[in-house]
């Protein structure tokens, strides 16, 4: 194993039912990682991860399912392989993730508090108003796209790569926001407009009304939480690593609700630190992103891909 292993963990759109199931199966510490969830929420997460479950895409019950699945399997290749990184990161909620898995924050409290976080996140604006779209382009020229949409109501949510954001707000202005992209980007041959199937307006604006509560959810806690180990965990709201400071730890994560997610600047932070960077959860989204700054990824969407990529040390 490389000296500097980071691990990066993705957020919502990388579940899907049967996730982590192979892991469930074949070892005992995955299995009691499902078990000290459900203890902690007090309904079996592993039966709705496993199933054929419409609650499964509903935010309040992804977070809580991703987080716990991606734990399950991080922690079983460390038990089989000894994997053990230094450095962390994660995409919106995998930055959660990425806390309990550099031991910031125990599993049994990150669950209860993000499944707090999709309730409230779905709550922040009903059902049918918020729409969010991602923004491909050979060329992806920010300056651009803010003027392009600058007096819509919308946001940039995920600054992803140098050829893709995600925008966020309101899904009746999402075939303007569309049009004045195509407009603006016309000399661009690789521009996509993608509306994304999401519940609510993920990083913006509209968040702003949950950011309180939110932090109350944190506040409470605050006891449990380890903030020296903060510092190998980078942070989507700043860019950068996080501090040891609690109230910084919790105020940035408390913005990170409303504001865009840094990835890139995420994804830089990372390999500046790191020789080998490794992507575990249900799906790969992060891979390609870390290609555009010329970072080599390795995927680890299941028990068999751990294989492949641990079993010579690599």
């Amino acid at each position: 194993m490389d000296k500097n292993v980071a691990v990066a963990f993705p957020g919502q759109g990388a579940q899907r039912p049967g996730m982590g199931k192979d892991f469930y199966d074949d070892l005992a510490v995955a299995r009691q990682t499902y078990e000290e969830a459900s203890a902690a929420l007090g309904w079996d997460v592993a039966a709705l991860c496993f199933a054929e479950d419409e609650r499964l895409n509903l935010t309040a019950y992804t977070q809580p399912c991703l987080l716990t699945t991606e734990i399950a399997a991080f922690r079983s290749i460390n038990s089989r392989y000894g994997f053990a990184p230094r450095f962390f990161g994660g995409h919106s909620l995998g930055e959660f993730t990425a806390l309990v898995a550099a031991a910031v924050l125990p599993l049994a409290e990150a669950v209860k508090i993000v499944h707090l976080r999709g309730q409230l996140m779905q709550e922040a604006v009903p059902v049918g108003i918020g729409g969010m779209a991602a923004v491909i382009a050979d060329q992806l020229d920010m300056q651009v796209l803010r003027q392009a949409l600058q007096d819509l109501p919308f946001d940039v949510a995920n600054d992803n790569s140098a050829r893709q954001v995600v925008i966020s707000g309101h899904l009746s202005a999402l075939p303007e926001a569309e049009t004045r992209l195509r407009a603006a980007f016309s000399s661009d041959l690789g521009f996509r407009f993608v509306p994304l199937n999401v519940s609510a307006p993920f990083h913006s604006r509209f968040m702003k009304p949950i950011e309180e509560p939110f932090r109350q959810v944190l506040q409470e806690a605050q006891k449990a939480l380890q903030p020296a180990n903060a510092i190998r965990v980078t942070s989507n709201f700043s860019g950068d690593f996080h501090s040891r400071d609690l109230q910084e730890i919790l105020s940035r994560l408390t913005a990170q609700l409303s504001s865009t997610v840094r990835w890139v600047d995420n994804m830089k932070s990372l390999a500046a630190e790191s020789d080998t960077i490794y992507e575990i959860g249900p799906s790969r989204p992060l891979r390609d992103f870390f290609k555009t700054i010329n970072a080599d990824c390795l995927s680890i969407t299941s028990l068999s891909a751990a294989e492949r990529a641990l079993r010579d040390g690599n």
